[in-house]
């Protein structure tokens, strides 16, 4: 779904700018998704994201019918049950959509996260089972009898198995910031201007997905209240969001996502 929702944004930002050397763009930096809501249409509330998500919730509520659509006919259809499938499409396409802040969980907590902290602490546990084996070799020249013999075996027994498991949190930490690099200069392209902040992409998604989530909830009142004053009038009005609105749309003279930068640059 994060997907289908980044190339809706590329294919309605190059459908805007038709004509401009940024038409015809093949990417875009995910900062981009934070400036959607700045593009309003004629009416100041709609935005740009409003529409992206109701074409979405087009295409997805209408998946799963197609395949039932094509063992039916119409013939027997009346504008009432057409407003009724138009309800369920739209009502199972926000499900979906609105789907996409829990799938994408992880990526807020680790917004949360600092790669600088994590690091330092990783970088304790190893000097902390350091000194746990220095007290312990002071330890056993304190004497010898059989109490404290049993300490230093039981002692050595732990730090064998705690260097195993910090030479496997090492590991899988260079794994995870060698990933976060890479998904890094995936949707950014030039690395070198997050490695101060290598977090700072899941930072961009996490607030992105608390825009979507209160957009979501915006269209999902507006299709209620359409759909509401459309059941007494036939045929069934178009949702008012919907027709030709690329033209009202005003705000940034291009969208980009960034007046310096190339939008086509990311791979």
């Amino acid at each position: 779904m994060f997907l289908k929702l980044l190339e809706a944004v590329l294919k309605t930002g190059n459908r805007m700018n038709v004509g401009t050397n940024r038409g015809d763009a093949h990417a875009f930096k995910l900062d981009t998704l934070l400036k959607l809501v700045d593009v309003k249409g004629a009416d100041g509330k709609t935005t740009l994201l409003h529409f992206v998500v109701q074409e979405i919730i087009r295409t997805e509520g209408a998946r799963p019918s197609t395949s039932s659509s094509t063992t039916t006919t119409n013939t027997n259809q009346t504008p009432s049950t057409t407003l009724t499938d138009d309800v369920k499409c739209r009502r199972l396409g926000l499900q979906v959509v609105s789907s996409l802040s829990s799938d994408l969980a992880n990526v807020k907590k680790a917004a949360a996260m600092d790669s600088e902290v994590l690091t330092s602490e990783v970088s304790k546990l190893s000097k902390g089972i350091t000194h746990i084996a220095e007290i312990v070799k002071l330890n056993q020249t304190a004497g010898s009898d059989g109490t404290i013999q049993k300490f230093t075996e039981s002692m050595n027994k732990f730090m064998r198995t705690a260097e195993e498991e910090i030479v496997r949190i090492q590991a899988q930490e260079s794994v995870a910031l060698s990933l976060v690099k890479e998904i890094t200069e995936y949707f950014h392209g030039n690395l070198s201007k997050e490695e101060a902040h290598p977090f700072r992409i899941f930072m961009v998604v996490r607030d992105f997905l608390t825009v979507l989530d209160r957009v979501c909830k915006e269209v999902g009142n507006i299709n209620e209240r359409t759909m509401v004053s459309s059941a007494h009038r036939f045929p069934v009005p178009v949702n008012p969001m919907l027709p030709q609105p690329l033209p009202g749309l005003h705000g940034r003279k291009h969208y980009s996502s960034s007046d310096d930068d190339d939008s086509s640059s990311s791979p």
